[in-house]
C-alpha cells in the first residue's frame, strides 16, 4: 500500500519550488564556472532573490553542492535499478549498464561534481545526506555480480572464469584515469571508446578461444 503524499500548504509549496529553482540555477552556474568560481551571490542574482534567502535553504555553498550531488546519486541509482529490472537478457542488461556507467561517470557534469568531491567537508556532507558512497558502490557491485551469475546460469557468459574476475575486468575498463588518458592521447570519440570497451569485454583480445 502506497503511503499517501502529505498535503503541502501554499507556503510549503512556494518554498519547495524556490528550493528547486535554486538547485537548478546552481547546477547551471557550476557547469559554466566550476565549483571554486561559483558564488552564492551569482546564484541569488540569477534566481532573483536576496543572497540571504538562499541561506535559509542551504547554510553554505558546500551544503548546496552536497544536495545536488546526493540528488544526482539517487537519480543514478534509480536508473541503474531500472536497467537491472528490464525484461532483457543478462547480456543486453549488462551492455546497457556499461553504456549507463559510461554516460553517468564520464559526462561533463559528473566530472565536475566528482572533482569537487575531494573536499573533506563536502565528503562528510554527501555521506550524511546519502549514506557512504563506498557502501552504495559496493551495492552496485553486488547487483552486477548477480547479473553475471544469472548470465552464466542461462549460458550467456563463460563459467570457466570466476564472477569476481569478470567483474574486476569490466570495472577496470571504466577506470576514470585510463579513460581520460585514452581520449586525450588518441583520436577516439567517447562513443567509439565505449564501443571498443564493449567489444573487449564480450569478445576478448584474441581471435580464437583457447582449447
Amino acid at each position: 500500500m502506497q503511503t499517501p503524499t502529505p498535503h503541502l500548504t501554499l507556503k510549503e509549496k512556494q518554498r519547495q519550488e524556490r528550493e528547486n529553482l535554486i538547485l537548478q540555477t546552481a547546477e547551471e552556474v557550476l557547469e559554466e564556472k566550476g565549483y571554486y568560481e561559483t558564488s552564492m551571490d551569482e546564484i541569488a542574482t540569477r534566481v532573483g532573490i536576496a543572497k540571504g534567502t538562499i541561506y535559509t535553504h542551504f547554510p553554505s555553498k558546500e551544503e548546496l553542492v552536497a544536495t545536488i550531488f546526493a540528488r544526482d546519486m539517487q537519480k543514478f541509482l534509480q536508473g541503474f535499478d531500472a536497467i537491472l529490472e528490464a525484461e532483457l537478457t543478462p547480456r543486453a542488461r549488462l551492455e546497457n549498464i556499461m553504456s549507463y556507467l559510461h554516460e553517468g561517470l564520464y559526462g561533463r557534469r559528473a566530472k565536475l561534481l566528482s572533482s569537487t568531491y575531494t573536499g573533506v567537508d563536502l565528503k562528510r556532507l554527501v555521506n550524511e545526506k546519502n549514506g557512504s558512497i563506498r557502501e552504495m558502490w559496493e551495492c552496485l557491485i553486488s547487483k552486477v555480480s548477480k547479473l553475471l551469475d544469472e548470465g552464466k546460469a542461462v549460458g550467456e557468459f563463460r563459467t570457466d572464469v570466476s564472477t569476481r574476475v569478470m567483474l574486476f575486468m569490466m570495472l577496470s575498463l571504466f577506470s576514470p584515469r585510463a579513460h581520460d588518458h585514452v581520449l586525450l592521447e588518441h583520436d577516439l570519440t567517447p562513443d567509439e571508446l565505449l564501443h571498443q570497451l564493449k567489444t573487449l569485454c564480450f569478445y576478448g583480445m584474441t581471435q580464437n578461444q583457447p582449447e
